[in-house]
C-alpha cells in the first residue's frame, strides 16, 4: 500500500476532526490540573494507523489553540502528543499480545501528558500560586493529570481499541 493512499489522508484528517470536536465539546474543563479530554482516548489509534501520529498532533495543536496557557500548550502539549503517538505505535509494531498493547501503548499518553502538562502550567505559566513550593505545585498537578490522563486514555480508549479491531475483522474499508 501506498503510504500516502487517499484512505489515509481522509482517515488522518477525520482524527483530526474528532479530537478537535470531542477537546471543544468539552471546553472549559479541558484545560488545567484536571482535565476533561475524552479526545485523549484516540491517543490509541497509532496502535493500528501511522497516520494518527501527525493526526493526533495537528488535532491537539488545534485543540490548544483556545488553551488559557496560549503558545506554551500548543507548543508542548503537541510535543507530549507527539512524543506519546511515536510510542504508542511502536508498542504496536513491536508487541502482539492485545494486553501488552493496551497496558503499554496507553502509558505513553499518560506519562508524557502527566510530565510534560504541568511543567507548562507550573514553571511557564506561573500556576503554582498559593502552593508552599513549586515541587509541591508541579507533583499535586502532575497527579491530578495522571489520573484523568488514565481514566481518558484507559476507560475511553479501551473499547475504542475493541471496536475498530472489531471493524477492521469485519473488513470494513476505513479501518481495514
Amino acid at each position: 500500500m501506498n503510504k500516502f493512499s487517499t484512505k489515509r489522508l481522509c482517515r488522518a484528517g477525520v482524527i483530526v476532526a474528532l479530537y478537535v470536536a470531542l477537546t471543544y465539546a468539552f471546553m472549559p474543563f479541558a484545560f488545567g490540573p484536571f482535565q476533561i479530554r475524552p479526545a485523549e482516548a484516540l491517543c490509541v489509534l497509532p496502535l493500528f494507523f501511522p497516520e494518527a501520529i501527525p493526526a493526533l498532533c495537528v488535532g491537539c495543536a488545534i485543540s490548544n489553540f483556545t488553551s488559557p496557557y496560549a503558545f506554551f500548550d500548543v507548543a508542548f502539549g503537541t510535543l507530549a502528543t507527539l512524543l506519546s503517538a511515536f510510542g504508542t505505535y511502536f508498542v504496536g509494531k513491536f508487541f502482539k499480545k492485545e494486553l501488552a498493547k493496551i497496558v503499554l501503548g496507553g502509558i505513553f499518553p499518560v506519562i508524557c501528558n502527566a510530565l510534560i502538562i504541568p511543567f507548562v502550567i507550573v514553571f511557564l505559566c506561573g500556576g503554582g500560586e498559593g502552593y508552599a513550593s513549586v515541587a509541591i505545585a508541579y507533583f499535586t498537578f502532575f497527579s491530578s493529570i495522571f489520573l484523568t490522563e488514565s481514566i481518558w486514555v484507559y476507560a475511553l480508549g479501551t473499547p475504542v481499541y475493541f471496536g475498530i479491531k472489531r471493524l477492521r475483522a469485519q473488513n470494513i474499508a476505513f479501518f481495514a
